[in-house]
């Protein structure tokens, strides 16, 4: 845990209450809180931050668990395994690396049977880079008129994970394309509302280019050892 993770809070909240002005629209901040252990997790807490990304679905239910807090929301970051989603669905409030028909249906019906709905964004692969999961761009509309008739699905948006490398040649131009797409979308779809893009190394690109939510860890907690 970085010493000034308090410091970083504020700088991240800043930044976030800029834009906000700027944009006038709400930007929200997911703190990744990926093999950090409850009680790192509750000094965040108790800086008021009540929502949380988790990547692996076994760790991340221990800490809710745990934690017990009605309060928190949790949102699913990491891949979505079809075995695995009985307890996403009874654990987490959001899906956010949605990007298969047999997944999004899977999770419907998970949903009807725990009398459920979850809040879904789903992931693109802007750059097109085989290390990444996600739908290609231009398969967005397509899919999402696929699963629009998912009762139990809440569609919210989108989410991206812009290549690193552009980010560092100031290659901005996927996340102007997401915002984009975004825009398209929220005339489509009166539930999306999130555009889910900006981590520790691009957040403040993210925000300029119209991102609403942010999802943050190493920044905040350090390089995992």
């Amino acid at each position: 845990m970085n010493d000034d993770y308090q410091q970083v809070l504020l700088k991240i909240k800043s930044d976030l209450s800029k834009y906000q002005k700027i944009h006038d629209e709400k930007k929200r901040l997911i703190i990744v809180s990926k093999s950090q252990t409850t009680k790192n997790i509750q000094k965040i807490i108790s800086e008021n931050n009540l929502e949380f990304g988790e990547n692996y679905v076994e760790e991340g239910i221990i800490k809710i668990i745990e934690l017990n807090d009605e309060r928190l929301k949790w949102h699913f970051i990491g891949k979505v395994q079809s075995n695995k989603i009985k307890k996403i669905v009874k654990y987490f409030d959001w899906v956010q690396t949605v990007s298969s028909l047999k997944h999004a249906k899977l999770l419907d019906d998970q949903c009807n049977i725990q009398n459920k709905k979850i809040n879904i964004c789903v992931q693109i692969n802007i750059d097109e880079e085989d290390s990444k999961g996600g739908i290609k761009i231009d398969e967005t509309e397509l899919f999402l008129n696929e699963i629009s008739s998912y009762k139990n699905l809440v569609i919210r948006g989108i989410m991206s994970i812009p290549s690193k490398s552009n980010t560092l040649k100031e290659k901005i131009n996927s996340y102007s394309i997401l915002k984009l797409e975004y825009d398209k979308l929220t005339k489509i779809y009166k539930t999306v509302d999130t555009l889910s893009i900006g981590m520790s190394n691009d957040y403040d690109i993210a925000l300029n280019y119209g991102s609403n939510m942010i999802r943050i860890g190493q920044l905040i907690f350090g390089e995992r050892t």
